[in-house]
């Protein structure tokens, strides 16, 4: 087989730096045909040589012109451009740009790639929070991709128009498209870098529309995707950035800190979000340990990458003890900025704002989180309105109001495996027993919370804790009064399921969300360090939920777990 031919091979089954060497190989013996620098060029850019690789991707695009395929000529034209933006070169892009619409206008015929053309004015639209023109752009490429047989245009508008949706509101609607475009790539339609372009855009997506269980489900898979590819260095960074925030959510705090600088240092020139992600996640991990300087250094390498580095930093300062400041960074960074990640904000909003005082903004923000609720129907989202909610009526001396929303928020958050956050209820819960005179409930919850606190190393939290204790103590068991019958009731109010977490209810009999994930990996044979690196938790929490699914089935063993997936359509 000759060296072309090797690399043509290795290029098919991706295999990217076997496919630069043979093709460089057969390259120095004489110039490679066009469609064959075509892919040379990507595979060096997979490797993450981009500036190579555009170079290359430029020198098929003349040979394509010298063979007269003008409509692959005009393909290379909008790649090149498209990947100079992802190299932070606007002004190259936009000149390889205007060379693909000019040699698409001189066609005598339509041109199979037109959609594409398309694609880069929907993304302007798009970061500059124009939903509108960003959906008629993307509909635009999504539909002259299908009309003309081109996957990668159609997918790309598909993916476009789901994300201008969802700024737009349509939330169900653009999730729905989000879902479309991941079908095109997962059954293999799509080529190598728009692929990848798809995966990270749908998992970023997925958190501002705060749908957890879809960011996780395409995580994993593009994780598994990026490991199918032989020393894939683009996209892989921006994996372990949704890797690290996924585990810093799900409690397993090291694992986090390792994925972000492994996304770090996987980012490749241009990745600003990779190379974001990896500070932001490992400065929100130091924050909660409270190792503050580190903290501070992560953030402030993550905003050199023009991200706001929010809201981690607004909350460090609040750690440290600045209010007025940590409220001053965080309304400065949400003026004026996309209404999609203005709304992740919120929630910390809400805190910072009541500890400075200001409880008219705190009243505010916690209604535009609720109001949001009313179009985003996501559990992610219920807690974090309904735990603000209960902030603000405990500022404006409600307890009595406010344990019905901190425990449904309290239950979401145990449903979502999210330990230090539902531990951040229960404190929050412990004031609010203590405020109505149930003094044993409220030794319970501090208990409950001081536990989970410990265990993570979550300093901060835990030296709060202990300094509200320490008030209670000073005030003495006497003014605690005893327990109120209506504390007792909100205590066991239900949470009420929504989208996802119902769907599964209903499938895993009396096993919660996740105790059923764990359940169907038990019974495909995953040991626990492997369940715990497909769910993105520790090994501790896979343990714990085996012991509670053992409890709830009345089961001893993995095979009878096994057995019981099978039986109930788990497995």
């Amino acid at each position: 087989m000759s060296t072309l031919a090797h690399g043509r091979e290795a290029f098919a089954a991706r295999r990217w730096p076997d496919a630069v060497g043979q093709y460089t190989a057969a390259d120095h013996d004489e110039e490679l045909p066009a469609g064959d620098l075509e892919q040379l060029a990507i595979s060096v850019i997979l490797t993450g040589r981009g500036s190579e690789g555009v170079d290359i991707l430029a020198r098929a695009h003349l040979k394509y012109l010298a063979d007269g395929d003008y409509a692959a000529a005009a393909r290379c034209a909008v790649w090149t451009g498209m990947n100079l933006i992802l190299l932070g070169e606007p002004a190259r892009s936009a000149g390889w740009l205007a060379r693909a619409h000019r040699i698409v206008e001189d066609l005598p015929e339509p041109c199979p790639f037109e959609g594409l053309l398309s694609v880069p004015a929907g993304l302007g639209a798009l970061y500059q929070g124009d939903g509108a023109t960003a959906a008629e752009a993307f509909s635009r490429a999504a539909d002259l991709g299908r009309a003309r047989g081109d996957a990668d245009s159609a997918a790309l508008g598909t993916l476009g128009l789901g994300q201008a949706k969802i700024m737009l509101g349509e939330v169900d609607d653009g999730l729905a498209l989000l879902d479309e475009a991941m079908v095109a790539v997962t059954v293999g339609e799509i080529s190598p870098i728009p692929a990848g372009i798809i995966y990270c855009a749908v998992i970023e997506t997925c958190h501002l529309a705060f749908d957890l269980h879809r960011a996780h489900e395409w995580t994993r898979a593009l994780d598994r995707w990026c490991n199918a590819q032989q020393n894939l260095v683009v996209f892989s960074g921006q994996c372990q950035m949704h890797r690290a925030e996924l585990y810093r959510l799900h409690g397993a705090w090291t694992d986090a800190v390792e994925a972000a600088k492994a996304a770090q240092d996987l980012a490749v020139r241009g990745d600003r979000m990779a190379t974001y992600g990896g500070f932001y996640e490992q400065g929100e991990i130091h924050r909660l340990r409270g190792d503050f300087d580190a903290a501070e250094a992560c953030y402030l390498h993550a905003q050199e990458t023009g991200f706001p580095a929010q809201p981690g930093l607004a909350l460090l300062r609040l750690a440290q003890g600045r209010p007025d400041q940590a409220q001053s960074l965080l309304r400065q960074a949400m003026d004026g900025l996309d209404p999609a990640y203005r709304r992740l904000m919120l929630a910390a909003r809400v805190e910072i704002d009541l500890a400075a005082g200001d409880a008219p903004a705190a009243r505010a923000a916690a209604e535009e989180l609720d109001s949001l609720c009313a179009s985003i129907d996501m559990p992610l989202l219920h807690a974090l309105a309904e735990q603000s909610r209960a902030a603000v009526l405990f500022h404006d001396g409600d307890p009595q109001a406010a344990l019905v929303p901190l425990r449904r928020a309290w239950s979401r958050w145990l449903g979502l495996d999210a330990p230090f956050e539902a531990a951040r209820s229960r404190a929050l819960l412990a004031r609010l027993c203590a405020a109505v005179g149930d003094a044993e409930s409220a030794r319970l919850e501090r208990e409950a919370a001081r536990a989970v606190f410990s265990e993570l190393g979550a300093a901060p939290a835990l030296a709060e804790l202990e300094q509200w204790e320490l008030g209670q103590s000073e005030l003495g068991q006497s003014e605690l009064g005893q327990s109120v019958p209506a504390a007792a009731d909100a205590r066991t109010a239900p949470a009420p399921t929504t989208g996802n977490d119902a769907r599964h209810a209903a499938d895993a009999g009396p096993l919660t969300a996740r105790e059923a994930e764990v359940v169907r990996l038990v019974s495909a044979g995953l040991s626990n360090r492997n369940i715990a690196a497909e769910l993105f938790i520790s090994e501790k929490t896979v343990a714990r939920h085996l012991s509670n699914i053992f409890t709830k089935l009345g089961l001893t063993s993995r095979a009878a777990v096994t057995a019981y997936a099978y039986q109930h359509g788990l497995a």
